[in-house]
């Protein structure tokens, strides 16, 4: 699984020209799901972003959690980030999970999210989109975990 989050003043996700999926003041998380995961990633990964400190308190220090702060999240699938690009010119995806796999990981893992509380809004799994944010920092984070690692 590769996370890549970044906190957000707004985010939203349209396709086709339309709204989809939008927040205020919390995470744009960009979620790609890797073969051989399994929902023990899942869990870990959405239990991380929500006790990561990565917001600033008072002081400016990053002190706060989502869960601190009351932020939402936007959760938009994106199977690229799991693309190699080391040999050739053309990425391969071959550690991308199928989205037989992926559909019921991507949906657990919004579940995990808002089972904790947390506001949650989503894109659409395997559509065209079109993302639009404004980074709050900035800050961007990428969390990484595969099932060797836990």
């Amino acid at each position: 699984m590769k996370i890549v989050l970044q906190r957000v003043t707004e985010a939203r996700v349209e396709v086709a020209g339309r709204v989809v999926g939008e927040i205020q003041h919390g995470l744009l998380i960009l979620l790609g799901i890797a073969q051989g995961d399994t929902p023990i990633e899942i869990e870990w990964g959405a239990n991380k972003i929500c006790e990561l400190r990565i917001f600033s308190d008072v002081d400016g220090k990053f002190n706060l959690s989502l869960d601190d702060v009351g932020g939402s999240v936007l959760v938009v699938s994106q199977f690229t980030l799991l693309g190699e690009a080391q040999k050739g010119r053309r990425p391969s995806f071959i550690t991308a999970a199928p989205p037989d796999t992926a559909i019921p990981l991507y949906e657990q893992f919004v579940t995990c999210l808002r089972n904790r509380g947390v506001t949650t809004a989503t894109g659409v799994f395997g559509a065209k989109m079109a993302v639009y944010l404004v980074n709050d920092g900035p800050v961007t984070l990428i969390l990484e975990k595969s099932p060797a690692t836990l």
